[in-house]
């Protein structure tokens, strides 16, 4: 037993120690970080974590990509709130568009949930602009039949009504 050597696991061109290692590192400036300009640099927190995880979730034995429970205590960044780790893969799977967008906004963000916000508006914006100009073409080439209103309108049957002991009208 005194000769045994520890064995290093291999996954994806790092060792799981050096993950793990990292995983620490990053629950111990979890805390620390308030600013959006310094946590997305390249050795910034939200690109370490994102890039952290998505080396777990390549690893990920699950097809869905799920990273476990287990894995995530074992690379100490199960202390990280499960919405920042979320962001910061988001982030890091979206990292040119991020950066473009933030380079092209005038606003300075101040979480990765406002930059999420914003791109979502403005993807929306610029979604719902172009289909809106065809579909306004659309709408002038086919025309359509009013039908009038039926409501407020109320028309009494022309036959005679049964009223039962329940209380219930019938209408034969």
């Amino acid at each position: 037993m005194a000769n045994s050597t520890k064995s290093q696991t291999k996954v994806v061109g790092t060792t799981i120690d050096a993950m793990i290692k990292e995983g620490k590192a990053l629950a111990t400036i979890w805390k620390q970080t308030n600013s959006l300009k310094d946590s997305t640099k390249a050795k910034g927190f939200d690109t370490r974590l994102g890039k952290l995880l998505q080396q777990l979730k390549a690893s990920s034995p699950v097809d869905s990509g799920q990273i476990s429970r287990q894995t995530l205590t074992t690379h100490g960044v199960h202390i990280i709130d499960r919405r920042r780790r979320s962001e910061a893969l988001w982030f890091v799977e979206n990292e040119v568009e991020c950066r473009d967008f933030i380079a092209k906004s005038k606003k300075g963000f101040t979480s990765l949930t406002a930059l999420q916000a914003s791109m979502r508006k403005a993807s929306k914006e610029a979604e719902g602009e172009a289909p809106t100009t065809a579909k306004a073409e659309e709408v002038e080439a086919t025309p359509t039949k009013v039908e009038p209103s039926k409501v407020g309108h109320f028309t009494y049957p022309k036959e005679p009504t049964l009223i039962y002991d329940s209380g219930w009208k019938d209408v034969k």
